[in-house]
Protein backbone atom coordinates (compact mmCIF):
# COMPACT_ATOMS: atom_id res chain seq x y z
CA UNK A 1 0.00 0.00 0.00
CA UNK A 2 3.02 2.30 1.05
CA UNK A 3 3.59 2.52 -2.87
CA UNK A 4 0.13 3.37 -4.21
CA UNK A 5 0.66 6.45 -1.76
CA UNK A 6 3.82 7.07 -2.91
CA UNK A 7 2.45 7.30 -6.62
CA UNK A 8 -1.04 8.90 -5.69
CA UNK A 9 1.27 11.52 -4.11
CA UNK A 10 3.08 12.20 -7.23
CA UNK A 11 0.00 12.00 -10.06
CA UNK A 12 -1.63 14.68 -7.74
CA UNK A 13 1.59 17.02 -8.12
CA UNK A 14 2.40 16.30 -11.78
CA UNK A 15 -0.97 15.74 -13.29
CA UNK A 16 -3.70 16.58 -11.13
CA UNK A 17 -3.16 20.20 -9.62
CA UNK A 18 -2.04 21.82 -13.05
CA UNK A 19 -4.81 20.42 -14.63
CA UNK A 20 -7.61 21.63 -11.41
CA UNK A 21 -5.85 24.81 -12.16
CA UNK A 22 -7.12 25.44 -15.57
CA UNK A 23 -10.38 23.72 -15.33
CA UNK A 24 -11.81 22.97 -11.86
CA UNK A 25 -13.82 20.48 -10.91
CA UNK A 26 -17.90 21.10 -11.57
CA UNK A 27 -18.61 21.68 -7.96
CA UNK A 28 -16.40 21.08 -4.23
CA UNK A 29 -17.98 18.35 -2.93
CA UNK A 30 -19.58 15.14 -4.53
CA UNK A 31 -21.71 13.27 -2.68
CA UNK A 32 -24.56 10.33 -2.62
CA UNK A 33 -27.90 11.34 -1.37
CA UNK A 34 -27.14 9.80 1.48
CA UNK A 35 -24.68 12.41 2.22
CA UNK A 36 -21.62 9.70 1.46
CA UNK A 37 -18.43 11.60 0.20
CA UNK A 38 -17.60 10.84 -3.19
CA UNK A 39 -13.76 10.59 -3.94
CA UNK A 40 -12.43 11.25 -7.30
CA UNK A 41 -11.45 7.59 -7.41
CA UNK A 42 -10.90 4.81 -5.81
CA UNK A 43 -7.84 2.64 -5.11
CA UNK A 44 -7.09 -0.66 -3.14
CA UNK A 45 -5.91 1.42 -0.21
CA UNK A 46 -9.73 2.18 -0.04
CA UNK A 47 -10.31 -1.20 0.92
CA UNK A 48 -7.36 -1.53 3.46
CA UNK A 49 -7.94 -4.43 5.82
CA UNK A 50 -11.04 -6.07 3.46
CA UNK A 51 -11.22 -9.91 4.06
CA UNK A 52 -12.33 -11.14 0.62
CA UNK A 53 -14.10 -14.39 2.26
CA UNK A 54 -15.56 -12.56 5.34
CA UNK A 55 -16.97 -9.49 3.42
CA UNK A 56 -17.92 -11.43 0.27
CA UNK A 57 -17.22 -14.70 0.01
CA UNK A 58 -19.47 -16.64 -2.74
CA UNK A 59 -22.43 -16.48 -4.28
CA UNK A 60 -25.30 -18.15 -2.55
CA UNK A 61 -22.91 -18.28 1.04
CA UNK A 62 -22.60 -16.34 3.69
CA UNK A 63 -23.09 -12.93 3.93
CA UNK A 64 -24.67 -13.12 0.99
CA UNK A 65 -23.46 -9.98 -0.41
CA UNK A 66 -22.50 -11.51 -3.91
CA UNK A 67 -26.55 -12.59 -4.07
CA UNK A 68 -28.26 -15.39 -2.51
CA UNK A 69 -28.16 -18.13 -5.18
CA UNK A 70 -24.85 -20.11 -6.07
CA UNK A 71 -26.14 -19.29 -10.21
CA UNK A 72 -28.14 -16.15 -9.43
CA UNK A 73 -29.22 -15.42 -13.20
CA UNK A 74 -27.38 -17.70 -15.03
CA UNK A 75 -29.80 -20.46 -13.68
CA UNK A 76 -33.17 -18.28 -13.71
CA UNK A 77 -34.12 -14.99 -14.51
CA UNK A 78 -35.80 -12.60 -12.06
CA UNK A 79 -38.98 -12.93 -11.65
CA UNK A 80 -40.60 -10.17 -13.95
CA UNK A 81 -43.88 -8.81 -11.97
CA UNK A 82 -45.81 -5.62 -13.38
CA UNK A 83 -47.64 -4.00 -10.33
CA UNK A 84 -51.24 -3.44 -11.73
CA UNK A 85 -54.86 -3.44 -10.68
CA UNK A 86 -57.45 -0.34 -11.30
CA UNK A 87 -61.38 0.22 -11.54
CA UNK A 88 -63.17 -3.12 -10.95
CA UNK A 89 -61.94 -6.64 -10.94
CA UNK A 90 -63.09 -7.10 -14.08
CA UNK A 91 -60.90 -4.48 -15.59
CA UNK A 92 -58.30 -6.01 -13.62
CA UNK A 93 -58.32 -9.39 -14.84
CA UNK A 94 -58.23 -8.29 -18.37
CA UNK A 95 -55.25 -6.32 -17.66
CA UNK A 96 -53.23 -9.04 -15.87
CA UNK A 97 -53.71 -11.33 -18.64
CA UNK A 98 -52.74 -8.78 -21.22
CA UNK A 99 -49.69 -8.75 -18.74
CA UNK A 100 -49.13 -12.55 -18.83
CA UNK A 101 -49.46 -12.92 -22.57
CA UNK A 102 -46.81 -10.24 -23.15
CA UNK A 103 -44.31 -12.04 -21.04
CA UNK A 104 -44.64 -11.05 -17.23
CA UNK A 105 -43.75 -14.22 -15.23
CA UNK A 106 -45.68 -12.87 -12.13
CA UNK A 107 -48.61 -10.78 -10.93
CA UNK A 108 -48.50 -7.81 -8.96
CA UNK A 109 -51.94 -6.64 -6.94
CA UNK A 110 -52.34 -3.00 -6.55
CA UNK A 111 -55.67 -2.18 -4.63
CA UNK A 112 -57.90 0.87 -4.20
CA UNK A 113 -58.24 2.88 -1.30
CA UNK A 114 -61.04 1.60 0.40
CA UNK A 115 -59.85 -1.98 0.53
CA UNK A 116 -56.90 -1.07 1.74
CA UNK A 117 -57.94 0.80 5.02
CA UNK A 118 -61.16 -1.73 5.41
CA UNK A 119 -64.23 0.29 4.01
CA UNK A 120 -66.56 -1.42 1.49
CA UNK A 121 -67.11 0.50 -1.57
CA UNK A 122 -70.44 1.81 -0.70
CA UNK A 123 -69.38 3.10 2.49
CA UNK A 124 -69.62 7.13 2.64
CA UNK A 125 -65.89 8.26 2.73
CA UNK A 126 -65.35 5.29 0.00
CA UNK A 127 -66.84 8.26 -2.33
CA UNK A 128 -64.80 8.92 -5.35
CA UNK A 129 -61.89 6.52 -4.20
CA UNK A 130 -63.20 3.37 -5.87
CA UNK A 131 -61.37 1.63 -8.15
CA UNK A 132 -58.81 4.68 -8.04
CA UNK A 133 -55.40 3.72 -7.12
CA UNK A 134 -55.91 0.02 -7.23
CA UNK A 135 -58.88 -2.60 -8.11
CA UNK A 136 -62.32 -2.56 -5.75
CA UNK A 137 -62.24 -6.04 -3.47
CA UNK A 138 -65.11 -6.13 -1.44
CA UNK A 139 -65.93 -9.72 -1.01
CA UNK A 140 -65.07 -13.15 -2.25
CA UNK A 141 -66.92 -12.63 -5.42
CA UNK A 142 -64.61 -10.14 -6.50
CA UNK A 143 -61.71 -12.41 -6.27
CA UNK A 144 -62.74 -14.87 -7.72
CA UNK A 145 -63.08 -12.13 -10.97
CA UNK A 146 -60.38 -10.34 -10.61
CA UNK A 147 -58.26 -14.07 -10.96
CA UNK A 148 -60.43 -15.67 -13.62
CA UNK A 149 -59.25 -18.03 -15.49
CA UNK A 150 -55.76 -17.39 -14.17
CA UNK A 151 -54.37 -20.56 -12.70
CA UNK A 152 -52.65 -19.58 -9.14
CA UNK A 153 -50.75 -23.16 -8.49
CA UNK A 154 -49.19 -22.09 -11.65
CA UNK A 155 -48.58 -18.10 -11.24
CA UNK A 156 -46.32 -16.43 -8.42
CA UNK A 157 -48.97 -13.29 -6.92
CA UNK A 158 -48.04 -10.48 -5.20
CA UNK A 159 -50.47 -8.47 -3.25
CA UNK A 160 -49.41 -5.11 -2.19
CA UNK A 161 -51.99 -4.73 1.46
CA UNK A 162 -51.05 -4.11 4.98
CA UNK A 163 -53.77 -3.60 7.53
CA UNK A 164 -56.09 -5.77 5.72
CA UNK A 165 -53.96 -8.18 4.52
CA UNK A 166 -55.43 -11.28 6.67
CA UNK A 167 -58.58 -10.55 4.72
CA UNK A 168 -56.97 -10.61 1.58
CA UNK A 169 -55.07 -13.44 1.93
CA UNK A 170 -57.99 -15.48 3.17
CA UNK A 171 -60.01 -14.53 -0.03
CA UNK A 172 -56.78 -15.94 -1.82
CA UNK A 173 -56.96 -18.97 -0.40
CA UNK A 174 -60.70 -19.53 -0.61
CA UNK A 175 -60.65 -18.38 -4.11
CA UNK A 176 -57.56 -21.23 -4.88
CA UNK A 177 -60.04 -23.44 -2.98
CA UNK A 178 -62.93 -22.82 -5.09
CA UNK A 179 -59.91 -24.00 -8.35
CA UNK A 180 -59.32 -27.34 -6.86
CA UNK A 181 -56.05 -26.12 -5.36
CA UNK A 182 -54.64 -26.54 -2.05
CA UNK A 183 -53.25 -23.75 0.17
CA UNK A 184 -49.44 -25.70 0.48
CA UNK A 185 -49.05 -25.44 -3.67
CA UNK A 186 -49.63 -21.61 -3.70
CA UNK A 187 -46.52 -19.48 -4.43
CA UNK A 188 -46.41 -15.55 -3.71
CA UNK A 189 -46.13 -12.81 -1.48
CA UNK A 190 -48.64 -10.47 0.92
CA UNK A 191 -46.83 -7.42 2.03
CA UNK A 192 -48.23 -7.16 5.45
CA UNK A 193 -46.08 -4.42 6.42
CA UNK A 194 -47.66 -2.29 9.12
CA UNK A 195 -44.86 -0.31 10.64
CA UNK A 196 -44.01 1.32 7.57
CA UNK A 197 -47.45 2.54 7.03
CA UNK A 198 -47.32 4.24 10.64
CA UNK A 199 -43.87 5.63 9.58
CA UNK A 200 -44.40 6.60 6.13
CA UNK A 201 -47.90 6.13 4.10
CA UNK A 202 -50.63 5.59 6.39
CA UNK A 203 -53.29 2.65 5.31
CA UNK A 204 -52.98 1.64 9.19
CA UNK A 205 -56.12 0.75 11.03
CA UNK A 206 -55.28 -0.58 14.28
CA UNK A 207 -53.07 0.28 17.31
CA UNK A 208 -49.46 -0.94 16.75
CA UNK A 209 -50.09 -4.14 19.07
CA UNK A 210 -52.70 -5.93 17.87
CA UNK A 211 -51.48 -5.39 14.35
CA UNK A 212 -48.49 -7.01 15.26
CA UNK A 213 -50.76 -10.15 16.25
CA UNK A 214 -52.24 -10.05 13.28
CA UNK A 215 -49.22 -10.22 11.65
CA UNK A 216 -47.65 -12.98 13.88
CA UNK A 217 -50.91 -15.04 13.43
CA UNK A 218 -50.13 -14.16 9.20
CA UNK A 219 -46.39 -15.97 10.26
CA UNK A 220 -48.14 -18.88 12.00
CA UNK A 221 -50.82 -19.85 9.79
CA UNK A 222 -48.19 -19.59 6.85
CA UNK A 223 -45.82 -21.84 8.20
CA UNK A 224 -48.65 -24.66 8.63
CA UNK A 225 -50.30 -24.33 5.81
CA UNK A 226 -48.44 -22.08 3.04
CA UNK A 227 -45.11 -23.32 2.61
CA UNK A 228 -44.16 -21.60 -0.31
CA UNK A 229 -45.57 -18.52 0.58
CA UNK A 230 -44.13 -15.43 1.60
CA UNK A 231 -46.10 -13.58 4.73
CA UNK A 232 -44.79 -10.63 4.58
CA UNK A 233 -42.81 -8.43 2.28
CA UNK A 234 -40.89 -5.67 4.58
CA UNK A 235 -40.83 -2.33 2.69
CA UNK A 236 -38.42 0.14 2.36
CA UNK A 237 -39.83 1.61 -0.61
CA UNK A 238 -42.31 3.30 0.75
CA UNK A 239 -39.76 4.50 3.25
CA UNK A 240 -37.79 5.44 0.21
CA UNK A 241 -40.62 7.31 -1.88
CA UNK A 242 -41.18 9.35 1.36
CA UNK A 243 -38.57 11.08 0.80
CA UNK A 244 -35.93 8.93 2.88
CA UNK A 245 -32.55 8.18 1.78
CA UNK A 246 -30.58 5.24 0.69
CA UNK A 247 -28.77 4.65 3.99
CA UNK A 248 -32.45 5.39 6.37
CA UNK A 249 -33.99 3.05 3.74
CA UNK A 250 -32.08 -0.19 4.35
CA UNK A 251 -31.80 1.18 8.32
CA UNK A 252 -35.45 1.75 8.67
CA UNK A 253 -36.81 -0.89 6.78
CA UNK A 254 -34.31 -3.71 8.89
CA UNK A 255 -35.43 -2.38 11.98
CA UNK A 256 -38.50 -3.15 10.84
CA UNK A 257 -37.61 -6.59 10.21
CA UNK A 258 -36.20 -6.80 13.68
CA UNK A 259 -39.20 -6.08 15.36
CA UNK A 260 -41.06 -8.42 13.53
CA UNK A 261 -38.66 -11.15 14.11
CA UNK A 262 -38.82 -10.10 17.91
CA UNK A 263 -42.60 -10.49 17.93
CA UNK A 264 -42.94 -13.75 16.17
CA UNK A 265 -40.20 -15.54 18.55
CA UNK A 266 -42.17 -14.09 21.10
CA UNK A 267 -45.35 -15.78 19.95
CA UNK A 268 -43.17 -18.73 20.31
CA UNK A 269 -42.29 -18.96 16.59
CA UNK A 270 -38.90 -20.43 15.28
CA UNK A 271 -37.07 -18.05 12.98
CA UNK A 272 -35.27 -21.06 11.33
CA UNK A 273 -38.72 -21.82 10.04
CA UNK A 274 -40.38 -18.56 9.42
CA UNK A 275 -37.31 -16.60 8.89
CA UNK A 276 -37.10 -18.60 5.36
CA UNK A 277 -40.35 -17.18 4.27
CA UNK A 278 -39.29 -13.64 5.50
CA UNK A 279 -38.71 -11.10 2.24
CA UNK A 280 -38.23 -7.50 1.32
CA UNK A 281 -39.26 -5.07 -0.76
CA UNK A 282 -37.18 -2.09 -1.59
CA UNK A 283 -36.93 1.44 -4.09
CA UNK A 284 -34.27 1.41 -6.94
CA UNK A 285 -33.57 5.70 -7.72
CA UNK A 286 -31.13 7.43 -9.63
CA UNK A 287 -27.68 7.11 -8.06
CA UNK A 288 -26.60 4.17 -9.76
CA UNK A 289 -23.85 3.10 -8.17
CA UNK A 290 -25.71 3.89 -4.92
CA UNK A 291 -28.64 2.02 -5.32
CA UNK A 292 -26.31 -1.44 -6.44
CA UNK A 293 -24.58 -0.70 -3.14
CA UNK A 294 -27.20 -0.16 -0.96
CA UNK A 295 -28.65 -3.81 -2.49
CA UNK A 296 -25.24 -5.38 -1.64
CA UNK A 297 -25.20 -3.92 1.91
CA UNK A 298 -28.82 -4.60 3.48
CA UNK A 299 -28.06 -8.02 1.96
CA UNK A 300 -24.82 -8.14 3.82
CA UNK A 301 -26.53 -6.78 6.76
CA UNK A 302 -29.36 -8.50 7.40
CA UNK A 303 -27.55 -11.84 7.31
CA UNK A 304 -25.30 -10.74 10.04
CA UNK A 305 -28.77 -9.94 12.50
CA UNK A 306 -29.99 -12.93 11.72
CA UNK A 307 -26.74 -14.73 12.28
CA UNK A 308 -25.57 -13.43 15.33
CA UNK A 309 -28.48 -11.38 17.11
CA UNK A 310 -31.23 -13.83 16.23
CA UNK A 311 -28.51 -16.93 16.37
CA UNK A 312 -30.28 -18.45 13.20
CA UNK A 313 -28.74 -21.14 12.14
CA UNK A 314 -30.54 -22.13 9.37
CA UNK A 315 -28.72 -20.92 5.47
CA UNK A 316 -32.35 -19.99 4.17
CA UNK A 317 -33.44 -18.14 6.79
CA UNK A 318 -30.24 -15.85 6.48
CA UNK A 319 -30.91 -14.93 3.58
CA UNK A 320 -32.67 -11.30 2.73
CA UNK A 321 -34.58 -12.22 -0.57
CA UNK A 322 -36.17 -9.12 -2.49
CA UNK A 323 -38.54 -7.41 -4.94
CA UNK A 324 -37.22 -3.94 -6.41
CA UNK A 325 -39.65 -1.14 -7.72
CA UNK A 326 -38.03 2.03 -9.84
CA UNK A 327 -38.77 4.92 -8.09
CA UNK A 328 -42.37 6.30 -8.54
CA UNK A 329 -41.19 9.60 -7.26
CA UNK A 330 -38.58 10.29 -9.42
CA UNK A 331 -40.93 10.34 -12.36
CA UNK A 332 -42.24 13.52 -13.69
CA UNK A 333 -44.87 15.19 -15.52
CA UNK A 334 -42.62 17.43 -17.48
CA UNK A 335 -41.00 15.61 -20.41
CA UNK A 336 -42.33 12.41 -19.11
CA UNK A 337 -40.39 10.47 -22.07
CA UNK A 338 -37.37 10.79 -19.89
CA UNK A 339 -39.01 8.53 -17.65
CA UNK A 340 -38.09 5.50 -19.47
CA UNK A 341 -34.47 6.14 -19.20
CA UNK A 342 -34.64 6.74 -15.68
CA UNK A 343 -36.52 3.48 -15.29
CA UNK A 344 -33.96 1.44 -17.27
CA UNK A 345 -31.23 2.67 -15.14
CA UNK A 346 -33.13 2.22 -11.93
CA UNK A 347 -33.95 -1.44 -13.33
CA UNK A 348 -30.41 -2.37 -14.40
CA UNK A 349 -29.00 -0.98 -11.11
CA UNK A 350 -31.67 -3.30 -9.06
CA UNK A 351 -30.20 -6.23 -11.15
CA UNK A 352 -26.97 -5.51 -10.67
CA UNK A 353 -27.65 -5.69 -7.03
CA UNK A 354 -29.40 -9.08 -7.32
CA UNK A 355 -32.71 -8.68 -6.92
CA UNK A 356 -35.70 -11.25 -7.09
CA UNK A 357 -37.86 -9.89 -8.43
CA UNK A 358 -38.65 -6.21 -10.45
CA UNK A 359 -41.22 -3.80 -11.15
CA UNK A 360 -40.53 -1.20 -13.44
CA UNK A 361 -42.74 1.96 -13.68
CA UNK A 362 -44.52 3.19 -16.99
CA UNK A 363 -43.15 6.55 -18.34
CA UNK A 364 -46.97 7.99 -17.85
CA UNK A 365 -47.56 7.09 -14.13
CA UNK A 366 -46.61 10.87 -13.09
CA UNK A 367 -49.68 11.61 -15.37
CA UNK A 368 -52.09 9.46 -15.27
CA UNK A 369 -52.86 5.03 -14.23
CA UNK A 370 -50.44 3.45 -17.02
CA UNK A 371 -51.63 2.36 -20.44
CA UNK A 372 -51.26 -0.71 -22.57
CA UNK A 373 -48.81 1.10 -24.40
CA UNK A 374 -46.56 2.43 -21.45
CA UNK A 375 -46.90 -0.45 -18.99
CA UNK A 376 -45.40 -2.67 -22.22
CA UNK A 377 -42.31 -0.76 -22.75
CA UNK A 378 -41.60 -1.30 -19.15
CA UNK A 379 -42.01 -4.95 -19.33
CA UNK A 380 -40.01 -4.76 -22.52
CA UNK A 381 -37.25 -2.59 -20.46
CA UNK A 382 -36.39 -5.71 -17.98
CA UNK A 383 -36.68 -8.06 -21.37
CA UNK A 384 -34.12 -6.50 -22.79
CA UNK A 385 -31.65 -5.86 -19.66
CA UNK A 386 -32.45 -9.94 -19.03
CA UNK A 387 -31.71 -11.21 -22.73
CA UNK A 388 -29.74 -8.66 -24.62
CA UNK A 389 -27.46 -6.58 -22.17
CA UNK A 390 -25.38 -9.49 -20.89
CA UNK A 391 -26.03 -8.16 -17.20
CA UNK A 392 -27.25 -11.77 -16.43
CA UNK A 393 -24.47 -13.81 -17.79
CA UNK A 394 -21.97 -13.53 -14.78
CA UNK A 395 -22.68 -12.95 -11.11
CA UNK A 396 -22.38 -9.82 -9.22
CA UNK A 397 -20.44 -8.40 -12.01
CA UNK A 398 -19.64 -5.18 -9.82
CA UNK A 399 -17.74 -7.43 -6.96
CA UNK A 400 -14.18 -6.13 -6.17
CA UNK A 401 -14.90 -2.39 -7.13
CA UNK A 402 -12.67 -0.31 -5.60
CA UNK A 403 -15.74 2.64 -5.35
CA UNK A 404 -18.35 -0.40 -4.76
CA UNK A 405 -16.69 -2.04 -2.35
CA UNK A 406 -16.05 0.74 -0.30
CA UNK A 407 -19.74 2.38 -0.90
CA UNK A 408 -21.04 -0.86 -0.04
CA UNK A 409 -19.52 -1.04 3.38
CA UNK A 410 -20.09 2.76 4.56
CA UNK A 411 -23.69 1.97 3.24
CA UNK A 412 -23.84 -0.84 6.01
CA UNK A 413 -21.88 1.03 8.77
CA UNK A 414 -24.03 3.98 8.37
CA UNK A 415 -27.25 1.72 8.58
CA UNK A 416 -26.22 -0.22 11.46
CA UNK A 417 -25.22 2.65 12.87
CA UNK A 418 -29.43 4.06 12.63
CA UNK A 419 -30.40 0.37 13.94
CA UNK A 420 -28.19 0.96 17.21
CA UNK A 421 -29.97 4.04 17.79
CA UNK A 422 -33.52 2.35 17.69
CA UNK A 423 -32.38 -0.19 19.56
CA UNK A 424 -30.89 2.21 22.75
CA UNK A 425 -34.98 4.07 22.30
CA UNK A 426 -36.22 0.77 23.06
CA UNK A 427 -36.98 -0.47 19.90
CA UNK A 428 -38.76 0.25 16.32
CA UNK A 429 -42.44 0.72 17.84
CA UNK A 430 -40.68 3.32 20.49
CA UNK A 431 -38.94 5.31 17.49
CA UNK A 432 -42.04 5.06 15.52
CA UNK A 433 -44.78 6.57 18.32
CA UNK A 434 -41.65 8.97 19.56
CA UNK A 435 -42.03 10.27 15.61
CA UNK A 436 -37.91 9.77 15.95
CA UNK A 437 -38.12 7.82 12.37
CA UNK A 438 -40.87 9.91 11.11
CA UNK A 439 -38.81 13.13 11.61
CA UNK A 440 -35.32 11.51 10.15
CA UNK A 441 -37.15 11.04 6.82
CA UNK A 442 -39.13 14.43 6.93
CA UNK A 443 -35.80 15.73 7.35
CA UNK A 444 -34.54 13.53 4.89
CA UNK A 445 -36.80 14.62 2.08
CA UNK A 446 -36.76 18.40 2.67
CA UNK A 447 -33.37 18.57 2.42
CA UNK A 448 -33.88 16.97 -1.06
CA UNK A 449 -36.56 19.44 -2.43
CA UNK A 450 -34.61 21.95 -1.13
CA UNK A 451 -31.66 20.78 -3.43
CA UNK A 452 -34.09 20.57 -6.42
CA UNK A 453 -35.11 24.38 -5.80
CA UNK A 454 -31.64 25.40 -5.43
CA UNK A 455 -30.51 23.57 -8.51
CA UNK A 456 -27.93 21.12 -6.92
CA UNK A 457 -29.60 18.70 -7.77
CA UNK A 458 -30.60 18.18 -11.13
CA UNK A 459 -33.89 16.95 -12.42
CA UNK A 460 -33.91 16.83 -16.53
CA UNK A 461 -37.01 18.36 -17.88
CA UNK A 462 -37.29 19.93 -14.24
CA UNK A 463 -35.12 22.76 -13.11
CA UNK A 464 -32.63 22.19 -15.89
CA UNK A 465 -33.14 21.58 -20.07
CA UNK A 466 -36.65 22.73 -19.54
CA UNK A 467 -38.66 22.85 -22.76
CA UNK A 468 -42.15 25.18 -22.70
CA UNK A 469 -43.84 22.47 -25.01
CA UNK A 470 -45.23 20.08 -22.61
CA UNK A 471 -45.89 16.52 -24.18
CA UNK A 472 -49.02 15.03 -22.78
CA UNK A 473 -49.45 11.07 -24.08
CA UNK A 474 -52.01 10.51 -25.96
CA UNK A 475 -54.67 7.54 -24.55
CA UNK A 476 -54.54 8.77 -21.25
CA UNK A 477 -56.30 5.92 -19.06
CA UNK A 478 -59.43 7.15 -16.94
CA UNK A 479 -61.67 5.20 -14.22
CA UNK A 480 -64.64 5.45 -15.42
CA UNK A 481 -66.89 6.97 -12.68
CA UNK A 482 -69.87 4.03 -13.71
CA UNK A 483 -66.77 1.73 -12.14
CA UNK A 484 -67.91 2.94 -9.04
CA UNK A 485 -71.73 2.51 -9.19
CA UNK A 486 -70.93 -0.80 -10.79
CA UNK A 487 -68.65 -1.59 -7.80
CA UNK A 488 -71.98 -0.56 -5.11
CA UNK A 489 -74.51 -2.59 -7.20
CA UNK A 490 -72.64 -5.72 -6.77
CA UNK A 491 -72.03 -5.30 -3.73
CA UNK A 492 -75.53 -4.53 -2.80
CA UNK A 493 -76.91 -7.87 -4.80
CA UNK A 494 -74.29 -9.95 -3.31
CA UNK A 495 -75.89 -8.90 0.37
CA UNK A 496 -78.95 -9.54 -1.09
CA UNK A 497 -78.01 -13.24 -2.08
CA UNK A 498 -76.12 -14.60 0.58
CA UNK A 499 -77.21 -16.37 3.93
CA UNK A 500 -77.20 -13.13 6.72
CA UNK A 501 -77.46 -15.68 9.39
CA UNK A 502 -74.00 -17.55 8.39
CA UNK A 503 -72.46 -14.01 8.07
CA UNK A 504 -73.51 -12.63 11.57
CA UNK A 505 -72.25 -16.09 13.29
CA UNK A 506 -68.81 -15.84 11.52
CA UNK A 507 -68.62 -12.46 12.30
CA UNK A 508 -69.60 -12.75 16.00
CA UNK A 509 -66.75 -15.93 15.79
CA UNK A 510 -64.40 -13.99 14.97
CA UNK A 511 -64.57 -11.14 17.73
CA UNK A 512 -64.44 -13.26 20.26
CA UNK A 513 -61.19 -15.14 18.90
CA UNK A 514 -59.62 -11.37 18.61
CA UNK A 515 -60.21 -11.09 22.13
CA UNK A 516 -57.88 -14.42 22.89
CA UNK A 517 -54.86 -15.73 22.00
CA UNK A 518 -56.24 -17.83 19.31
CA UNK A 519 -55.29 -17.70 15.67
CA UNK A 520 -57.15 -15.05 14.49
CA UNK A 521 -56.65 -16.91 10.29
CA UNK A 522 -59.25 -19.04 10.59
CA UNK A 523 -61.75 -17.43 11.84
CA UNK A 524 -61.39 -14.75 9.16
CA UNK A 525 -61.09 -17.17 6.15
CA UNK A 526 -64.95 -18.48 7.43
CA UNK A 527 -66.14 -15.61 7.47
CA UNK A 528 -64.75 -14.65 3.83
CA UNK A 529 -66.01 -18.33 2.81
CA UNK A 530 -69.67 -17.16 4.32
CA UNK A 531 -69.04 -13.48 2.07
CA UNK A 532 -68.70 -11.24 4.44
CA UNK A 533 -67.07 -8.14 3.10
CA UNK A 534 -63.42 -6.59 3.82
CA UNK A 535 -65.47 -3.80 5.66
CA UNK A 536 -67.76 -6.06 7.97
CA UNK A 537 -64.65 -8.15 9.05
CA UNK A 538 -62.51 -4.97 9.33
CA UNK A 539 -65.89 -3.32 11.39
CA UNK A 540 -65.31 -6.68 13.47
CA UNK A 541 -61.74 -5.70 14.44
CA UNK A 542 -62.02 -2.39 14.72
CA UNK A 543 -65.05 -3.02 17.64
CA UNK A 544 -62.12 -5.36 19.25
CA UNK A 545 -58.69 -3.65 18.85
CA UNK A 546 -59.56 -0.08 18.18
CA UNK A 547 -58.13 2.45 15.75
CA UNK A 548 -54.82 4.16 15.82
CA UNK A 549 -54.52 8.21 16.02
CA UNK A 550 -51.07 8.99 14.37
CA UNK A 551 -49.26 11.49 16.95
CA UNK A 552 -48.37 14.85 15.71
CA UNK A 553 -44.84 14.86 14.55
CA UNK A 554 -43.96 19.39 15.10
Amino acid sequence: MGKISEELKKWEAEKLNPVLKKYPERKEKFETLSGIEIKRFYTPEDLEGFDYLKELGFPGSYPFTRGIQPTMYRGRLWTMRQYAGFGTAEESNERYRYLLSQGQTGLSVAFDLPTQIGYDSDHPLSEGEVGRVGVAIDSIEDMEVLFKDIPLDKVSTSMTINSTAAIILAMYVVVAEKQGVSPDKLRGTIQNDILKEYIARGTYIYPPKPSMRIITDIFDYCSKNMPLFNPISISGYHIREAGANAVQEVAFTLADAIAYVEAAISAGLDPNVFGTRLSFFFAAHNNFFEEIAKFRAARRLWAKIMKERFKVSTENALKLRFHTQTGGSTLTAQQPMNNIVRVALQALAAVLGGTQSLHTNSYDEAISLPTEESVTIALRTQQIIAYESGVADTIDPLAGSYFVEKLTAEIENKAKEYIDKIDSMGGTISAIESGYIQSEISESSYSQQKMVEENSLVIVGVNKFESDDYYIPENILKVDPELEEKQKRRLKDLRKRRDEKKVRMSIERLKEVAKTSENIMYPIIDAVRNYATVGEISDALREVFGEYRERTII
